[in-house]
């Protein structure tokens, strides 16, 4: 049924794919579908009040450090047998799972949700817009 799954993670938190990166991998190995696994490394330099105050090259650091991060996270949580893509992008959370999720022309986007607090209500968690937004099936995984 599912031949591109996408599995949003943050390296920084253990709860964004504990409880939704063995759903992912059970519906790959069911299914024989490719693990995308994407980090999104946020954007700072576009803000110039923010990014006064990071180091020139911050982001290129940032970026490779998510590349060696996702690749043990990977080597070390992602059973054997499961095809892996690694994903690592840059910018906001949402729109570059929605824009990854379109690129390798995902059936499924797995992701993990916290519950609502009041700050979601207000500005809304990426779980929320990638669920208005995808053009394929999301399943969120509670936390």
């Amino acid at each position: 049924m599912f031949k591109h799954i996408l599995l949003p993670v943050d390296l920084n938190s253990e709860h964004s794919w504990r409880k939704a990166l063995p759903v992912a991998v059970e519906n790959c190995k069911n299914f024989g579908a490719t693990l995308h696994v994407i980090t999104v490394v946020p954007d700072v330099g576009g803000n110039v009040a923010v990014a006064q105050f990071f180091p020139d090259g911050y982001e290129d650091k940032m970026l490779e450090q998510a590349h060696d991060d996702l690749h043990a996270f990977s080597a070390r949580e992602i059973s054997e047998g499961v095809r892996v893509q690694h994903i690592i992008s840059h910018g906001s959370i949402y729109k570059e799972i929605l824009d990854a999720a379109v690129k390798v022309r995902a059936d499924l986007i797995l992701m993990a949700a916290h519950g609502p607090g009041l700050g979601d209500y207000l500005i809304g968690p990426n779980a929320a817009r990638v669920v208005r937004h995808a053009n394929c099936s999301v399943m969120v995984v509670r936390d």
